[in-house]
């Protein structure tokens, strides 16, 4: 049986340091660790995940992990345990991923001094803050690569940078995705109503994992798709009649018309196509291309979110885009495929409070959340 390592928002080839590998069944395999920390969190996992379980504060916070499903040993190793888990990245084609160290301290209760003082200097800031990037992986598909950060990049980030720094997952190369930006909040969101419902459990040098399509199926075409496409001049035509807009970084918007349709030209030479989907994507021929934007009611949204003329665009045209896009009505989106799923149970330890460490980096986070959507 072969493994590979898998990458959890670390760059490439550290995977295996940390003991995360792919199994051939679709599941990863997180390697045990050396106690107390390894049997500390296998004991979590039993305990969320008992099949006797009726703990209705237990039976929840399976919705925010990643499904488990035992420990495992390779036939060639027995001696060697591994926590058999969901992998949270499987359905993604291209999975950007972050991972985000929560609470205001990432020492348990019971860390020696030496120990304390060891993680207070890693990042300063972690008990005013509340939250630490420990890494993250982002899919831009204006150059079809990825870029990679990795915990230094998160340790170098301020009060000041922090927003911008993390806004930075949210990019696709050609904008931010707000969107995906919207559905985080509300993941979170949700894990923190558990966490003000429950004095059971408090985690410490936890993390979440957050987890979105970066080759959006909503917003894209498959890049394989373009090649053809790229060899040919689209004529100019008039957008009519369907249900797909695609654009790209040369396209020219002219106008809008008064019955809601838009008239566009692209010129020769453009990189890559992009389709906003209402419905699916039906084929259409490379000479036209069309948009129906439902009725009246929605033209002035189109108008007044920003007025699209020739003198707009004649320099870069993605703020444009972007600004139509995202004014677009709610109805005419598709939700954002997001996960944020919580991870690292080697520090959780039994409470009779509520946990007010994970609680205010949670509150923080959803509050730079809310200022990248909001800016």
């Amino acid at each position: 049986m072969q493994l590979s390592t898998h990458f959890r928002g670390i760059p490439e080839g550290n995977a295996s340091l940390l003991g995360i590998l792919q199994h051939p069944d679709g599941t990863v395999l997180k390697q045990l660790q050396p106690p107390p920390r390894g049997p500390r969190e296998q004991e979590f996992y039993n305990k969320v995940y008992d099949s006797d379980c009726c703990d209705s504060i237990l039976l929840e916070l399976r919705e925010y992990l990643p499904k488990y499903f035992g420990v495992w040993s390779p036939p060639t190793a027995p001696n060697d345990a591994y926590l058999k888990l969901e992998d949270v990245t499987r359905k993604f084609n291209k999975p950007c991923i972050m991972d985000v160290k929560i609470g205001q301290k990432s020492y348990d209760p019971y860390a020696s001094a030496e120990k304390i003082q060891q993680q207070v200097s890693k990042y300063p800031l972690m008990e005013e803050i509340g939250f630490l990037v420990l890494g993250m992986r982002v899919y831009h598909m204006s150059s079809d690569s990825y870029e990679t950060q990795n915990q230094h990049y998160g340790r170098s980030l301020t009060k000041e940078t922090v927003k911008d720094g993390i806004s930075k997952f949210f990019h696709s190369g050609y904008c931010l995705r707000k969107d995906v930006v919207a559905a985080s909040i509300q993941k979170v969101e949700k894990i923190l109503e558990w966490f003000e419902s429950q004095t059971q459990l408090n985690f410490y040098a936890s993390s979440l994992l957050f987890v979105y399509e970066g080759l959006c199926q909503a917003t894209t075409m498959r890049l394989s798709d373009v090649t053809l496409a790229e060899k040919r001049r689209v004529p100019k035509g008039v957008l009519s009649g369907g249900d797909v807009l695609e654009y790209n970084n040369n396209i020219n918007v002219i106008n809008s018309t008064e019955n809601g349709k838009i008239e566009a030209s692209i010129s020769k030479g453009f990189s890559k196509f992009y389709a906003l989907h209402k419905k699916a994507c039906s084929k259409r021929h490379h000479s036209q291309l069309s948009l129906e934007v439902k009725n009246s009611e929605q033209d002035n949204v189109w108008k007044s979110s920003s007025c699209i003329t020739q003198e707009h665009l004649n320099g870069n045209v993605l703020p444009q885009l972007e600004k139509v896009f995202y004014h677009m009505p709610a109805e005419t989106k598709e939700s954002a495929n997001v996960e944020v799923r919580m991870i690292d149970f080697a520090h959780v330890f039994p409470s009779k409070t509520k946990d007010e460490g994970y609680i205010y980096g949670l509150k923080n986070l959803i509050t730079v959340l809310q200022n990248i959507l909001d800016n």
